[in-house]
């Protein structure tokens, strides 16, 4: 079966989506304007459905909306929250097929044993755990059919629901929003670029005794079969209600996990759902799922930081620096005012010297009021165009918060930061970034 980008399989992608989501958007629009009575658990159970059986770029909306506490209702986030790691999956015809195309006919005399049912199922691929013929415990990550093609779909339909939107909203440009969703999106398609980033990763964090990293079997991994050691965790929010010294322990390893490769290497794990973290028996963190990082020129992390001083300090011309740095252009003093708004709240934890929640409430509904003004005085500026690497780094700080928020973690952030930070160099950073990208093959 070929796996290119064709027209037919995005044409039959179209179909599936309108099919799939027009039962679940008739009950919605019947309830919203008809006054029909909804029953939110169901209709929740039907979307995940829906989104589920899709797979592809799709579900990952409904995974990072079922991240943030209160962006939906609980019935919702209670039922797509599951798509975290148990999404439906594929059955045991399709799985001996791709293993058949990945590894030969032979495949099976590959491993003592390899489970028929799949231990996890997500947006690009579904896991099914296996014991190779050395006895080794292995997790083997298997592309679904036809997913390029299925990239290929959203993206132009995403590209369409933008151009729509910005019709009626201009408060933000999306041109180099979709350009770099795209790139990303590509990228998580290729199991041997993600087999790599696993080994980058590892090397990365190889010092962080906190965050266990799986590393690839490159004899059996292929473009879309990607087998690693298998990591025996809990998902996070089995921990919500734990002591809180378990809490921050957590919480900890959580924010070494994911900026000791930024601000030392220039590097970030773009995809913070819940599904791409367990947690270990001793409290730290498996560090899973590679597909979707970041590389940022070492002038960006500098850039980071400049714009954390510039706000502590109160200095206009550092903050105009930064921002420039990242790619922001024709910045007026109105439109700076705006942009320091949003990075108040991103930054507010750091500013203070004392063991805090990441915000006083445990609600998303405060950083959502946040967005929504920036939101509304970027629209009477006329917009802005944020740069391409903005948009993961945003989304990553966005969804580790929302990890904090759900762990209700009390931590000193300050700390944490400047801890990270204290000695920080560009040029070291540059030398030590070219050295774990080239070790890496990457």
């Amino acid at each position: 079966m070929s796996e290119k980008k064709s027209l037919t399989g995005q044409v039959k992608r179209y179909a599936r989506v309108g099919g799939a989501m027009a039962g679940v958007g008739a009950r919605l629009a019947g309830a919203r304007y008809l006054g029909m009575e909804l029953d939110k658990s169901r209709h929740a159970e039907d979307l995940k459905l829906a989104l589920g059986g899709l797979k592809g770029p799709l579900m990952k909306v409904a995974q990072i909306l079922a991240t943030i506490p209160d962006a939906l209702p609980r019935d919702y986030v209670d039922e797509l929250q599951q798509l975290q790691s148990n999404a439906p999956a594929m059955g045991w015809p399709f799985v001996k097929r791709r293993m058949t195309t990945e590894l030969g006919p032979g495949w099976t005399k590959r491993f003592d044993d390899f489970e028929k049912v799949a231990a996890h199922a997500a947006s690009l691929g579904q896991v099914h755990r296996a014991v190779t013929t050395e006895g080794e415990q292995v997790a083997c990550k298997l592309q679904y059919p036809d997913m390029a093609s299925a990239v290929e779909a959203d993206l132009r339909q995403l590209k369409l629901i933008f151009s729509i939107y910005e019709r009626y909203d201009n408060a933000i440009n999306t041109n180099q929003i979709h350009t770099e969703i795209s790139e990303r999106l590509r990228e998580e398609l290729d199991y041997q670029r993600e087999a790599r980033a696993m080994t980058l990763y590892g090397s990365m964090l190889a010092d962080e005794d906190r965050v266990t990293v799986p590393e690839p079997v490159l004899d059996l991994t292929t473009d879309r079969l990607l087998t690693m050691n298998w990591l025996d965790g809990k998902p996070l929010m089995d921990f919500t209600e734990a002591d809180l010294s378990v809490r921050n322990d957590i919480a900890f390893a959580m924010f070494r996990a994911w900026y000791v490769p930024f601000y030392y290497y220039g590097v970030i794990h773009g995809d913070p759902h819940l599904g791409n973290y367990a947690v270990r028996q001793d409290h730290g963190i498996n560090l899973l799922d590679f597909g979707c990082i970041r590389v940022f020129p070492p002038s960006f992390v500098e850039g980071v930081i400049s714009l954390y001083k510039a706000l502590r300090d109160k200095d206009q011309d550092l903050a105009v620096h930064a921002y420039e740095t990242w790619g922001f252009e024709n910045l007026s003093n109105e439109l700076l005012e705006v942009l320091n708004i949003w990075a108040g709240f991103i930054y507010a934890p750091l500013m203070e010297d004392k063991v805090q929640k990441i915000q006083e409430s445990d609600s998303g509904l405060y950083g959502a009021s946040v967005a929504h003004k920036v939101h509304v005085e970027l629209r009477k500026l006329g917009g802005v165009t944020p740069p391409r690497e903005f948009v993961l780094m945003d989304r990553a700080a966005i969804g580790l918060g929302s990890v904090f928020m759900h762990l209700k973690a009390e931590v000193n952030w300050y700390r944490l930061f400047h801890e990270l930070i204290a000695d920080f160099d560009v040029k070291v950073l540059e030398k030590r970034q070219k050295s774990a990208l080239t070790k890496a093959g990457l």
